[in-house]
C-alpha cells in the first residue's frame, strides 16, 4: 500500500511557535529517519534522568528533528516504531530550550513500519523563505500545494517574514554574524550542520604536544555548557595555535561550524555522546549577553561519601583546605621529565579528610592563602594506600567560589571545624575499599563473564569461591615506603630508598605484595588482582619475610609457591573495564580473601537443607 506524505509539514512545523495552535493539533504524515536515544539530565541529581529520543522526520520533501514525549518512550522500546516508520502525527507542542525552537510529539499513530525512504528531503534552510510554504492548510496528501494560488493574492511575503524572525529567535546571534538558531547543546547531533550554540567555557586545557613516527602535532580542549548540558570541543595544530588564545575559561562565546562527532569516552568525562572537533572554517565569537547562560554546575558529595565510589570515578567535592604542602616534583618515567605536584588535605562537615594532588600549572599557580574554601568539578577517585584525589586535565577548582556551598562550609570551619579533629580515609591493606563476602549471593566465574560484569559504565561487585591455580611470581610485590599510610613506591637512589611523596630517604623499603592470581571453580578460570592483605592470606608471610626466603634459598621459595596453589578461599570482588597499552579488558580486583571455614560452610549448608529452597 502506497503511502503519502504530508508535504510541507515539515516547514510548517519549523516556522510556528508555541501560539500555532492550530498547526499542532492538525495531523500530519510523516516518515521517521532516524530514532536516537539523547542524554538527558535530572533536576534532581541524586534521581535517575528518564531516557529522550530524538526524531528525524521527514515529508518527502525536508526533514527536521523533534522529541518524542518521555509516555511515548515505551514506543521505542518495544520497536513499535523505528527508522523508516510511516506515522501520523495526532497531536504535537512546541518549547523553548535556549532560545530554539523544539517540536515535541505527544501522540501518533503508526501506518507502516521499515518503508524504504521517500522521496530526497533536504535540510530546511533557516533564515530564506520556502517555496513549499504555501501549504499553509496542511492537507494529508502531496496535492497540498495546489492551495498555493490564493497566496500571491495577498501578497503573503509582509506576512512570512516575522515568521522566519522567529525561526531565528538569536537575532543577537544573526547580529554578530551568526547564521542559524541557537541551539542547545543537548540537541547537537551530527545530522544538523546550521547550528550556533552559546556555551560557556567551564574547563580549558594546556595545549598538549606528540611525536610520533607518522609526525607530530599539538590538540587543547574545553569544556562548554549551557542550561542543557555539557560537550568537549577539540582543536588540532594550526586551529588550536589560532583559538587557544580566544576561549578563555568562564566566558560565554558563539560557536558554529564546528564538527560533530562521536564522543571518545576514553578520553572524555563529560556526559555527552556527542563532541566537537573545531576546524578551520569554526567560528568563536565572544558573547557579552550571559545572564542566560549558568556557571559551573556541580553535583556535590561529602568527604565520607569516597568511600563508596569506584576506583577512577569522577565526582565534585567541595572543602577547607586545612593542609598545604610545599610544591614538589616527580620523575615520570612515561614521558622522562619532572612533573610538579602539590597536594592538599581538605575535610568538611562529614568529619573526613581526604589528599587531592595537584598537577603541573594547578600546582605552580596555586597560591591560596590561610583555608580557603575550593570547589572541585571532575576529580579522580584513587583507592591505592586509601581514598585519596587527584585533578586530571578535564578537572577544574575554584577558589572560594560564589556559591551557597561555600558560605556553608565556611561558617561552619570558622565556629567549630578549625579545631575538629578528622578521620583519613586510610585503608592500611593497600586494596580496594572492601565489602562483605555474602555466602547466599556467590556467583560462579562463568556467570560472571557471563552476565557481563564490569562492562563501562557498569563497575559491580560479587562474591566467589575458587581454588588458586596458579600465582605469576615474577614482580610478585614492589619496595614502598615505611611511612604510615603511604605505601607509595619508591626509588632506589645511591645506596639509599627515596619516597618522592613524603621527600624522606629510608635505608630500606618495606615491600608490599601486588599479586595476579589464576583462580577456578566448577565453571572455569578468571585472573583475579589483590594487593598486600591478599598476599599475606595466601602466603601466611610479610612479602619481606617471603623475599628474605628467596634471596636465601631459592627452592624453599619455591616450595612456599607450590604450596599456596590448590587452596579454596572465599573472594569479595569487584569487575570493572581498564585499558592497558590501549587494549580494553576486564580486571577483577579482589576486596576480601577469606580462607574457607568448614564449620562455617557445614552449617551454612545444613539451613539450606532446612529452607524453602529444598522442600
Amino acid at each position: 500500500m502506497a503511502h503519502q506524505l504530508t508535504a510541507g509539514s515539515c516547514q510548517l512545523l519549523q516556522n510556528a511557535t508555541p501560539e500555532d495552535v492550530d498547526v499542532f493539533n492538525t495531523q500530519h504524515t510523516v516518515q521517521f529517519l532516524s530514532i536516537k536515544k539523547v542524554g538527558s539530565s535530572a533536576a534532581n541529581p541524586g534521581a535517575p534522568a528518564p531516557d529522550r529520543y530524538r526524531i528525524i522526520m521527514s515529508d518527502g520533501i525536508c526533514y527536521m528533528q523533534a522529541m518524542l514525549a518521555t509516555q511515548l518512550n515505551y514506543m521505542v522500546q518495544e520497536n513499535s516504531i523505528g527508522k523508516g516508520t510511516i506515522a501520523v502525527l495526532e497531536n504535537l507542542t512546541c518549547n523553548y530550550v535556549q532560545e530554539k525552537r523544539l517540536v515535541i510529539i505527544l501522540a501518533l499513530r503508526v501506518l507502516a513500519l521499515n518503508v524504504e525512504k521517500i522521496g530526497d528531503p533536504a535540510q530546511i534552510e533557516t533564515g530564506t523563505e520556502q517555496p513549499i510554504t504555501p501549504a499553509v492548510p496542511i492537507q494529508r496528501s502531496v496535492a497540498a500545494p495546489t492551495k498555493a494560488p490564493p497566496a500571491p493574492a495577498v501578497k503573503p511575503a509582509p506576512v512570512q517574514a516575522p515568521q522566519v524572525s522567529r525561526q531565528q529567535p538569536p537575532a543577537k546571534a544573526a547580529a554578530a554574524g551568526r547564521a542559524g538558531s541557537i541551539y542547545p547543546i543537548e540537541g547537537l547531533s551530527p545530522y544538523q550542520n546550521n547550528w550556533t550554540i552559546k556555551a560557556r567555557v567551564t574547563q580549558k586545557s594546556e595545549i598538549k604536544t606528540w611525536s610520533k613516527p607518522s609526525g607530530e602535532g599539538k590538540l587543547f580542549n574545553v569544556t562548554l555548557m549551557d542550561d542543557s548540558g555539557e560537550i568537549r570541543g577539540t582543536a588540532f595544530n594550526l586551529v588550536a595555535d589560532d583559538l587557544y588564545p580566544k576561549l578563555e575559561e568562564g566566558k560565554v562565546y558563539y560557536v558554529s561550524k564546528a564538527r560533530v562527532n562521536l564522543a571518545k569516552k576514553k578520553y572524555s568525562n563529560v556526559n555527552n555522546d556527542y563532541e566537537l572537533s573545531f576546524e578551520r572554517n569554526t567560528e568563536v565569537e565572544e558573547c557579552h549577553e550571559v545572564s542566560d547562560v549558568p556557571m559551573i554546575k556541580y553535583n556535590f558529595i561529602p568527604l565520607n561519601a569516597l568511600q563508596d565510589l569506584n576506583k577512577d570515578a569522577i565526582c565534585d567535592v567541595i572543602g577547607v583546605v586545612k593542609e598545604t604542602a610545599d610544591l614538589s616534583e616527580i620523575t615520570s618515567s612515561k614521558f622522562n621529565r619532572q612533573i610538579p605536584k602539590r597536594e592538599l588535605v581538605l575535610v568538611d562537615k562529614s568529619g573526613f579528610s581526604v589528599r587531592m594532588t595537584l598537577w603541573g600549572k594547578q600546582a605552580e599557580q596555586y597560591h591560596a592563602e590561610d583555608t580557603p574554601v575550593i570547589a572541585f568539578k571532575g576529580a579522580k577517585v584513587s583507592d591505592f594506600g586509601g581514598r585519596s584525589l587527584s585533578m586530571v586535565s578535564s578537572s577544574t577548582m575554584q577558589i572560594n567560589p560564589d556559591i551557597e556551598d561555600c558560605f556553608a562550609l565556611r561558617g561552619w570551619y570558622d565556629s567549630q571545624g578549625s579545631n575538629q579533629t578528622f578521620q583519613a580515609h586510610a585503608n592500611a591493606a593497600g586494596s580496594s575499599s572492601t565489602f562483605a563476602f555474602n555466602r547466599s549471593e556467590i556467583r560462579s566465574l562463568d556467570e560472571v563473564k557471563q552476565a557481563g560484569y564490569g562492562m563501562p559504565d557498569k563497575p559491580e561487585t560479587f562474591s566467589a569461591r575458587a581454588t588458586v591455580m596458579h600465582i605469576k611470581s615474577d614482580n610478585i610485590s614492589y619496595p614502598a615506603c615505611p611511612t604510615a599510610n603511604c605505601n607509595k613506591k619508591m626509588i632506589e637512589m645511591g645506596g639509599s630508598w627515596r619516597c618522592e611523596k613524603c621527600n624522606l630517604s629510608f635505608a630500606a623499603p618495606e615491600h608490599r605484595y601486588i599479586m595476579s592470581l589464576a583462580v577456578a571453580d566448577y565453571s572455569g578460570q578468571a585472573w583475579l588482582q589483590g594487593f598486600n592483605d591478599v598476599g599475606t592470606a595466601v602466603f601466611g608471610m610479610t612479602a619481606n619475610e617471603l623475599l628474605e626466603i628467596k634471596d636465601r634459598d631459592i627452592s624453599e621459595y619455591n616450595v612456599i609457591m607450590h604450596k599456596a596453589n590448590c587452596n579454596t578461599y572465599n573472594f569479595s570482588c569487584r569487575a570493572k573495564q581498564d585499558t592497558y597499552n590501549e587494549m580494553t579488558r576486564i580486571r577483577y580486583g579482589i576486596s576480601r580473601i577469606q580462607p574457607l571455614n568448614y564449620k562455617e560452610e557445614a552449617i551454612a549448608m545444613r539451613d539450606l537443607l532446612f529452607s524453602e529452597w529444598a522442600r
